[in-house]
């Protein structure tokens, strides 16, 4: 694991691998080499991996299960240029298999910034330990972003390309690893209910958002640059369209998913005018949960002239049989009122109602919304009488919530993308064509932004900018409330 000392890794990574152990879900003899610029010896960084734990594992601390994991925890202390380290690197994953049982089996998980995995690349094919010998696989693990463009995503592929074929590339993108994600999947094959009006002779629109209550943080340096389309459209809520667009897999094994997936987002169109078809934001100081915080310009690292947008909103259409003519809308923001990530999608109204209109003046579109986070579930609305007298109708809300249907909670999305990672199980990880798709939808979008001009201002703990509602507005629509 190449940047064991970053937030991922410290919050997400090392926790995961407890928790898989916890469930009895690794092998005895599984290892952890951590490769830092730390000087650092094997103790330091297991005590760097119980900290972790103990402090974001999901599962019950267990002192046997700590001790099997600590058995196989090594660090290589060196820097990612250092020959000599990548040396050293190979020497200890060797000795593992001799002492451990590892059979050469080894995947590189490179959480580090894009603009180092050439050099660690190479340095893994320099050293012999990419290298496809029949002693056990070799696999890589890709974190997001996968490029920052077209052209740097192609050029991404291409390096990894050399060094390792493509069914050992593995491109985390962890929401596709969320419960709720993968059971979108469920919920629309394995049930006769939804799928017949899953198209667009019922459904008006569709709004997949992805909102967060907090700030940039400490990420000053990713961010700024970044913006919220690249770090979280052109990879989550693409994909999570890619998955409610497409059509039905012949079965759920990686390639035929991948190419439902790939047919969903080369039918994608941007809109014809990008002015009117998109919104972009930048929070300015406002109230986060009572307490006041800083603009956007005013965090810790950002440059005063900062163009970098936090919000983006875009609205796009799927050219297929099964939707044309329905949009897709998309949008996602920081310091926004409430965190929340969902997949709404809204059915178009009766075409007629025998009531008077005072009678139904509170109802609303049916709506099928997946929620991904927090509060993992799905919410059909409908219209349902008021009781009384009067023939009333109003919206009302059936919830399915995973932690009342099921008493095993759900495994963190990482936990399963990690286990993927080592038997070998590429489904939920999207393929080189799915990202240079995406890039070629975001593109031209990222383009055109760049020559508007600085981003619309909104409070921070507000829903969005104000262009953002214009442009649901401009097509007699609304985004849901957050």
């Amino acid at each position: 694991m190449f940047g064991v000392t970053g937030d991922l890794a410290q919050k997400k990574l090392l926790p995961a691998i407890y928790d898989l152990a916890n469930r009895g879900l690794l092998p005895p003899g599984f290892s952890l080499v951590g490769f830092a610029r730390r000087d650092w010896h094997d103790q330091d960084f297991a005590k760097l991996t119980y900290d972790a734990v103990r402090a974001h594992a999901r599962t019950s601390f267990r002192e046997e299960v700590w001790k099997q994991v600590q058995e196989g925890i090594r660090f290589v202390p060196g820097e990612f240029s250092d020959p000599g380290a990548f040396d050293h690197l190979a020497r200890c994953v060797s000795e593992l298999d001799a002492d451990r049982g590892t059979s050469g089996n080894r995947a590189f998980y490179l959480s580090i910034p894009p603009h180092q995995f050439p050099v660690v690349i190479g340095q893994l094919e320099r050293s012999g330990l990419a290298a496809q010998d029949g002693r056990g696989w070799r696999r890589v693990v890709i974190e997001k972003p996968f490029g920052h463009d077209l052209a740097s995503a192609r050029d991404l592929n291409d390096l990894l390309a050399t060094v390792f074929p493509p069914y050992s590339v593995f491109r985390i993108d962890h929401y596709l690893g969320k419960e709720t994600v993968q059971n979108l999947l469920a919920l629309r094959f394995a049930n006769e209910l939804f799928e017949p009006i899953w198209n667009r002779g019922y459904v008006d629109h569709v709004q997949i958002t992805m909102a967060e209550d907090i700030g940039i943080g400490g990420r000053a340096g990713y961010y700024d640059g970044i913006g919220a389309a690249r770090d979280v459209i052109q990879n989550h809520l693409l994909q999570l369209l890619a998955l409610t667009a497409m059509e039905e897999p012949v079965s759920f094994a990686a390639d035929a998913l991948r190419a439902e997936k790939q047919k969903a987002l080369s039918a994608v169109q941007i809109p014809d005018d990008l002015a009117e078809g998109t919104a972009r934001g930048q929070y300015a100081a406002g109230w986060q949960g009572g307490v006041p915080v800083p603009g956007f310009l005013a965090e810790a690292g950002i440059a005063a002239d900062s163009t970098t947008e936090t919000y983006a909103a875009i609205r796009l259409g799927v050219d297929t049989r099964r939707w044309a003519g329905v949009p897709f809308y998309l949008r996602t923001g920081k310091r926004l009122a409430a965190r929340m990530t969902e997949i709404a999608v809204i059915f178009q109204r009766a075409p007629h109602l025998p009531f008077n209109a005072t009678d139904a003046r509170e109802l609303g579109q049916n709506a099928l919304v997946i929620r991904v986070q927090p509060d993992e579930g799905v919410t059909l609305r409908f219209g349902s009488k008021v009781p009384g007298s009067a023939m009333e109708v109003r919206d009302v809300n059936m919830d399915f919530a995973y932690g009342q249907s099921f008493t095993e909670s759900s495994p963190e999305a990482y936990e399963r993308l990690l286990l993927d990672v080592l038997i070998g199980d590429p489904p939920l990880f999207p393929g080189h064509e799915e990202v240079e798709l995406s890039w070629k939808i975001l593109d031209p979008i990222e383009s055109f932004w760049a020559e508007a001009g600085r981003p619309d201002p909104y409070p921070a703990g507000s829903a969005g900018p104000a262009s953002a509602d214009a442009l649901m507005a401009r097509d007699g629509r609304a985004w849901r409330r957050l």
